[in-house]
């Protein structure tokens, strides 16, 4: 109830939920001493894949017996989850104390959400300066409130792609824009380019950052992997190849998330990794609302034998690689969606391919989230398309057959309803 209450009060500080600078959060870090500029950072930016590549990242430190920090947005069921130090989340109490103090310092000056929280993970971070830090960018780079590091390890640049238009101006709602904002203000030091989506976004990064003096390593141009038959993938870099296990995350555009991981892990010259460390840390990656099968629990009774997975992708790009996950499998498969209201839904949907049916439905305790009536309408051309009401009644409302799939998608926020519903 504390931390609630607290959450609530700094909510309140700004009255935009976003407003893209860095100023306020330079200035509440200056009161705080920069902690910013005495811890050990890895940055992650891009559009896509940020989440999962920290998780890849993560479990490969921690089977080198390294301790991780770990920043990430948003948070799927608890705002703990944004704010992991030693490899654990900060319990209700610790994670009450430490905004207290963030909000004490503040003293009501305006300050958005986001940068208050960003100010408040930097200021408990330099507690442990031997830890890495494992940072996820927010919406935009360039003035995200995570931005104000002067030095880093390394930067990953995850798969960039359209999304989050509406904070653009309409004539700069294009990809090149995005992988300015992104990419342009990168730090001097390492940066790793995951696979993207096209050579043409591939071509446009690597031009936006040929004035930047880091180390650059490319995916097709300086690392590559292959997946094998018989359940192993091969990787390869400047150091050499490796033969790996599976993941024991689904879906081939993870590998490509896991591999950034791996070229990155292998770039930290002043922390030693071992082959043996990557083999196993890629078997034992945590990942929440990200392709992620429901094997317990009330949601999970419903459809029995049946798989049911939850994805919190939101966006064409994602919606583009699951598409490419769901064809590899021979089953049928029924999609349960829903999605915020300043998203692109058609291009979202018309990426999904021998969907058996589309069932819409509300986002509950999200305001800002289009109706599951109004998203029908808008995706009405869709074959076989219903709405319900609730998740439940979307779930029972499918006629499974033996091995067929539900795959509950559109949203981070709607993926969070299902889990503590769950």
């Amino acid at each position: 109830m504390k931390l609630q209450k607290i959450v609530e009060r700094l909510q309140k500080l700004h009255p935009k939920e976003i407003d893209l600078s860095l100023d306020r959060t330079r200035n509440l870090c200056q009161k705080l001493g920069n902690p910013q500029d005495q811890i050990n950072c890895i940055s992650v930016v891009g559009t896509n894949g940020k989440y999962s590549t920290i998780q890849a990242l993560y479990a490969i430190l921690k089977e080198a017996n390294y301790k991780c920090n770990i920043y990430t947005s948003p948070h799927i069921q608890k705002i703990n989850e944004r704010f992991v130090y030693n490899n654990k989340p900060l319990t209700d109490d610790e994670l009450a104390n430490l905004l207290s103090e963030i909000e004490e310092v503040n003293n009501g000056t305006q300050i958005t959400f986001f940068e208050i929280l960003t100010s408040a993970y930097f200021h408990h971070a330099k507690k442990y300066p031997q830890n890495i830090n494992l940072i996820e960018s927010g919406l935009f780079h360039r003035f995200d409130a995570t931005n104000i590091l002067k030095k880093n390890l390394v930067s990953i640049v995850t798969p960039i792609g359209l999304d989050h238009l509406d904070w653009l101006p309409k004539e700069e709602q294009t990809v090149e824009k995005i992988i300015f904002e992104k990419t342009s203000t990168l730090l001097n030091s390492k940066i790793i380019v995951a696979k993207q989506s096209s050579d043409k976004i591939s071509n446009h990064i690597q031009n936006t950052i040929k004035n930047n003096l880091s180390k650059k390593i490319f995916f097709n141009k300086n690392y590559n992997f292959t997946f094998k038959e018989n359940d192993f993938f091969y990787f390869e870099d400047e150091f050499g190849g490796i033969k790996l296990p599976k993941p024991n995350i689904p879906g081939e555009f993870q590998l490509e998330n896991i591999s950034a991981a791996i070229a990155s892990a292998r770039q930290l010259t002043n922390y030693p990794i071992t082959d043996e460390h990557i083999k196993n840390g890629i078997t034992k990656i945590e990942s929440i609302a990200r392709l992620q099968e429901i094997k317990l629990g009330k949601l999970k009774n419903l459809v029995k034998n049946n798989k049911l997975f939850i994805d919190g992708t939101h966006n064409p790009l994602g919606a583009k690689a699951l598409n490419q996950y769901l064809q590899s499998l021979s089953c049928r498969k029924h999609i349960i969606l829903g999605m915020m209201s300043n998203k692109n839904h058609n291009e979202y949907i018309n990426y999904f391919k021998d969907i058996e049916t589309l069932t819409t439905i509300d986002i509950p305790n999200q305001p800002n989230a289009i109706s599951g009536s109004e998203l029908k309408e808008k995706i009405k051309n869709f074959f076989n398309i219903e709405y319900k009401k609730s998740i439940e009644e979307a779930i029972s409302s499918i006629n499974l057959q033996e091995n067929d799939i539900i795959l509950i998608t559109g949203s981070l926020y709607l993926a969070g309803e299902v889990l503590n519903l769950n």
